[in-house]
């Protein structure tokens, strides 16, 4: 009966609170949710990304990301794709993106990046793993329900040296999608992202970086997150986050070197959810693809 109520309580929250991808370490990946990132380093980069929320509760969010992105030389155009696979419970879903950013540099050096993403969803549900307590249905008569569905996406992205200011819709088309808890149809809404963060340098090998993303989606509570996070010499990143009435996290990360560097997150919940799970963990590795002679001497951290 615990297994059965904590199922029922996730996907009703899942369906209702989380239709995108949650993560903790967002600051890792913009462009996954802002494509206006994109090319914003002086060079491509890979990233992967695997969180597993809400351990030890059945049917719980599974999340994989890979993207890569890199500017174009010399032109202000940046491109990138981003590949999202989200499974909770029975329902699955794949998400395709494609990025393309245009930035304009001002006369003190800051900048400002407009970025559009095409994208494609695939959402499957598996009727095989609902319990069947109507045989008649013909919606539970199909073994499998795919739905695919396009979608496009805009961003803003505001940088300087040390600091930066974020605005996106990552999916603008509000498409419908089967709820499978109330066998009906759901519309998956616009979730407005605004995302901030600036960099002080507290000692010559000790950087420090407050950081902030909100999210705004009609019919749902607002959603912030807070962050600390430290730079040490030039390798080990390390700090703490707290989303708003949610769970409170701690981050973890090494530069192994120019190229590579790998990290790790830990979430506990706040609510009442924390009574079912034992938290959630996200773990990223991230390959820089310097050009030949490039060395990065300091890590810009954002």
């Amino acid at each position: 009966m615990k297994k059965l109520f904590s199922l029922v309580v996730l996907m009703s929250l899942s369906v209702w609170g989380q239709q995108e991808p949650q993560y903790t370490q967002y600051m890792f990946n913009p462009t996954v949710i802002n494509p206006a990132y994109a090319g914003s380093m002086d060079y491509g980069t890979i990233f992967s990304m695997y969180r597993a929320q809400w351990l030890g509760l059945e049917g719980a969010p599974r999340t994989l990301n890979l993207a890569y992105h890199q500017p174009i030389e010399n032109s202000r155009i940046g491109i990138g794709v981003n590949l999202l696979h989200d499974q909770i419970g029975p329902t699955n879903t794949t998400f395709a993106a494609v990025d393309v950013s245009y930035t304009i540099v001002f006369a003190n050096e800051s900048r400002l990046a407009f970025g559009v993403k095409a994208a494609g969803e695939l959402f499957a549900i598996d009727n095989q793993k609902l319990n069947n307590y109507n045989p008649e249905d013909p919606f539970l008569q199909l073994n499998m329900i795919n739905q695919f569905s396009p979608n496009v996406g805009v961003g803003l992205y505001y940088y300087k040296e040390n600091s930066y200011l974020g605005l996106s819709v990552p999916r603008l088309l509000e498409t419908r999608f089967v709820d499978a808890i109330a066998f009906s149809n759901t519309k998956r809404k616009q979730h407005f992202y605004f995302v901030g963060g600036k960099v002080y340098n507290l000692t010559y090998n000790l950087k420090f970086k407050p950081a902030f993303v909100t999210k705004v989606v009609a019919g749902a509570p607002l959603q912030v997150d807070l962050t600390t996070n430290f730079l040490y010499n030039e390798r080990l990143t390390f700090g703490l986050a707290y989303r708003w009435s949610a769970a409170v996290s701690a981050l973890v990360g090494f530069r192994v070197n120019d190229r590579l560097s790998i990290g790790y997150g830990y979430d506990r919940e706040t609510t009442r959810l924390s009574n079912f799970n034992s938290g959630s963990h996200e773990l990223f590795l991230q390959f820089d693809l310097l050009r030949n002679g490039q060395t990065v001497e300091t890590t810009r951290f954002f």
